[in-house]
C-alpha cells in the first residue's frame, strides 16, 4: 500500500524486486519533502505549521510526518522521561503536548542521536497521528495517516464476465463490473447493485475506513462473514465505486471469465494502527 506498507517496494512483503547486483538491507528507510502546507491542530489551536515537512518511509509503516522544531508552537511541547531507541535513528525523546487544556502524554516524539545518515531528520518533532485532533493540508483535513504520494487508484470499466456464488446460488453476475486498481493490491472488482441478488446479502454492524476511499459497511452472505464489502459514499476521488459491491475472493466463490479468483498473499487488509479506529464523524465523506 504505497511505498512502504503492505507490498510496496519497501515493504516487508514487496511484490517487485530491486535489480541490483548485491542483496538490499532488509530494512531500507526513505525520506522526502512533503512539498504541502502541513498544519497540526490540538487543543483548540494549530500547534504545529509548516512549508518544510519530510515523510519518513519505513517499512511496514505508514508514512510519518516530521515538523521543523522551528514550526512547532514552542509552548506546546514538554520532554517526558520516556524514551525508546529506533532500531535505525536510535534514541528517541517523547514529549507531553499540552495545549487549550489538553494534555496528550507521549503526543510527540523526536530522535536525538540520530547516525550521520539520518542527519535530514535532525531537530525534526513527528506528532502521534491518532493523539493530536486533527491533521490539515492547507484547509483540508487529512484522515488516517498522512498521505503517502505514491498511493495510487485508477478505475477502469470493463465487459468482462463476473460471477459470484455462495454454494449453488447465483449471488451477482455481471458483464460491467468496475475494476479498481490501488497500489501494493491485485485488482478488486465492483459490482452494480442491479446485478446483485441483493437478498442474498445481510448487512453487518461493522465497518472500517480507508484513507484513501472512505468508510467501508460490510455484508454476510449465508455462513460467509464478511463476503462483500461496499463504499456507499466513497470520497469523490473514488466516487465511481460508491454503492457497487465487491466481494472477498477467498469467503465466497467469484469467477471472472469463467476463472476463479483467488486472493493472492499478502493481499488481506491488514488494520494498521491510525487507519483504525476514527469515530464515524470523523470518517464520513469530505465535502
Amino acid at each position: 500500500m504505497g511505498l512502504s506498507w503492505q507490498q510496496g517496494p519497501l515493504a516487508p512483503g514487496a511484490i517487485g524486486r530491486f535489480l541490483v547486483p548485491e542483496p538490499l538491507p532488509e530494512r531500507l528507510l526513505y525520506i522526502e519533502p512533503l512539498r504541502r502546507r502541513m498544519r497540526v491542530r490540538f487543543g483548540g489551536a494549530w500547534i504545529a505549521d509548516s512549508e518544510d515537512v519530510l515523510l519518513l518511509f519505513e517499512p511496514g509503516r505508514y508514512p510519518v510526518a516530521y515538523f521543523p522544531e522551528a514550526d512547532v508552537s514552542p509552548e506546546v511541547l514538554e520532554r517526558s522521561e520516556h524514551t525508546t531507541k529506533h532500531p535505525d535513528l536510535g534514541h528517541t525523546s517523547w514529549y507531553l503536548v499540552k495545549a487549550g487544556g489538553q494534555r496528550a502524554l507521549r503526543g510527540a516524539w523526536q530522535h536525538v542521536d540520530l547516525p550521520p545518515f539520518a542527519s535530514d531528520l535532525g531537530a525534526r518533532i513527528a506528532f502521534a497521528w491518532r493523539a493530536m485532533d486533527a491533521f490539515y493540508e492547507e484547509e483540508e483535513r487529512i484522515l488516517g495517516h498522512a498521505a503517502d504520494s505514491y498511493h495510487r487508484i485508477d478505475i477502469r470499466q470493463t465487459s468482462r464476465h463476473l460471477v459470484v456464488r455462495d454454494r449453488d446460488r447465483v449471488v451477482a453476475d455481471s458483464k460491467r463490473p468496475l475494476v479498481l486498481y490501488e497500489s501494493g493490491f491485485a485488482p478488486r472488482w465492483y459490482v452494480p447493485r442491479a446485478d446483485i441478488d441483493e437478498s442474498a446479502l445481510t448487512f453487518v454492524e461493522h465497518q472500517t475506513f480507508c484513507p484513501y476511499k472512505g468508510l467501508c459497511s460490510y455484508y454476510d452472505i449465508g455462513d460467509a462473514r464478511f463476503a462483500g464489502w461496499s463504499y456507499r459514499e466513497a470520497y469523490p476521488e473514488v466516487g465511481r465505486i460508491s454503492g457497487l459491491i465487491s466481494f472477498e475472493p477467498d469467503v465466497v466463490s467469484v469467477f471472472l471469465d469463467g476463472t476463479q479468483l483467488h486472493l493472492e498473499p499478502g493481499q488481506a487488509v491488514i488494520p494498521h494502527g491510525p487507519d483504525r479506529e476514527l469515530s464515524i464523524v470523523e470518517a464520513t465523506p469530505r465535502q
